[in-house]
């Protein structure tokens, strides 16, 4: 299953604040399986019936969107001018094709090396000297193709290689809606609340909303955080790496979690046998650090997927820890129903 639904789900081209497409998909995969509402931003909100009632009301959220491009307008010779959807790095733009919403696609270009000067050979070119050229031939054409405020993602093809590996764009967080699915589809042993959300490319907007809504005592953020094992990189500073497991957080540049909470994810995780490791990197943030603060404050504990080449069109993760961080998700469904 995993194969078939998480390609399915990286490959739905969806934006932040453009989540329509993957929210249909997400509901034709969850229908019957649970009660569910969309809300007024597009947040699913769904609720699934266990085979008992927990004292406390638990909560588990992903998000749905991804990050891309928004166009802003066009120059005279037809090529477009765009702001970023997200924290995309500059570098990780250069020479990549766009889909936008309409199905038009184009690449992102800047100044061929043949033509630039000797203070601009060997430098990183700014933001505002990329283009995306979709073939058109002027102003007036451009726009009509693709008019402002359309957004774009990277296009590109789901791949498996290595041992276990995938690589693919919008496994963040993706990965982290797949989880979500495959608890929904599965039978659980108590109530639980799910948080499909919207916009935390942005700034983590819609789970603070569904937190409001749904009121949980338990929060689970399920979410992707940065792989650092890779070439050249100390072992102090790798923050978490491919193939040992769920990464779980103690604190992040949005959320210090609570040392009883988060240290309940790790008893949870080695009394069940569950592959964990900790992320040892006070970086990134993640809808935890809006659901956390919400109405008289939730109990939430983040359970990270590692993923390498985050918010590129290539990230890559570890199908075991996908599975790792879905049977962790759903153990702690269990620890927290009844403190």
């Amino acid at each position: 299953m995993m194969d078939s639904l998480l390609k399915e789900l990286c490959l739905t081209d969806s934006a932040s604040g453009r989540e329509k497409n993957v929210r249909d998909l997400i509901i034709s995969k969850i229908e019957g399986h649970c009660e569910y509402k969309v809300d007024a931003l597009g947040n699913i909100i769904a609720f699934k019936k266990g085979r008992k009632t927990p004292k406390n009301k638990i909560m588990l959220d992903a998000h749905t969107d991804e990050v891309g491009v928004i166009v802003t307008g066009a120059d005279s010779d037809g090529f477009l001018k765009f702001s970023n959807v997200g924290g995309i790095d500059t570098k990780v733009l250069l020479a990549r094709v766009i889909c936008f919403e309409n199905g038009v696609k184009g690449v992102v270009g800047v100044k061929p090396i043949h033509l630039l000067d000797k203070d601009e050979a060997g430098k990183i070119p700014s933001k505002d000297e990329l283009y995306i050229d979709i073939g058109a031939n002027s102003k007036e054409e451009a726009l009509s193709l693709v008019p402002p405020g359309m957004t774009g993602v990277f296009s590109v093809e789901y791949t498996e290689f290595g041992e276990h590996k995938i690589m693919s764009k919008a496994l963040d967080d993706r990965a982290g809606c797949f989880v979500l699915i495959d608890i929904i589809r599965s039978e659980i042993e108590y109530d639980a609340w799910f948080s499909f959300s919207v916009q935390e490319e942005i700034g983590a907007r819609g789970a603070g909303v569904s937190a409001y809504t749904i009121n949980p005592d338990y929060a689970v953020v399920i979410e992707t955080t940065t792989a650092a094992d890779i070439i050249d990189v100390p072992e102090h500073r790798r923050v978490c790496e491919l193939g040992r497991g769920a990464a779980i957080s103690f604190m992040d540049r949005s959320t210090v979690y609570l040392p009883e909470v988060y240290s309940r994810a790790v008893e949870t995780a080695e009394k069940n046998s569950i592959s964990y490791q900790m992320k040892t990197l006070v970086a990134g943030g993640n809808n935890a650090g809006s659901v956390h603060k919400t109405r008289a404050g939730v109990k939430t504990v983040t359970i990270n997927i590692p993923c390498r080449y985050l918010h590129s069109p290539s990230c890559v993760c570890d199908e075991r820890d996908i599975r790792s961080v879905r049977d962790l998700a759903a153990a702690l469904i269990i620890e927290f129903a009844n403190d």
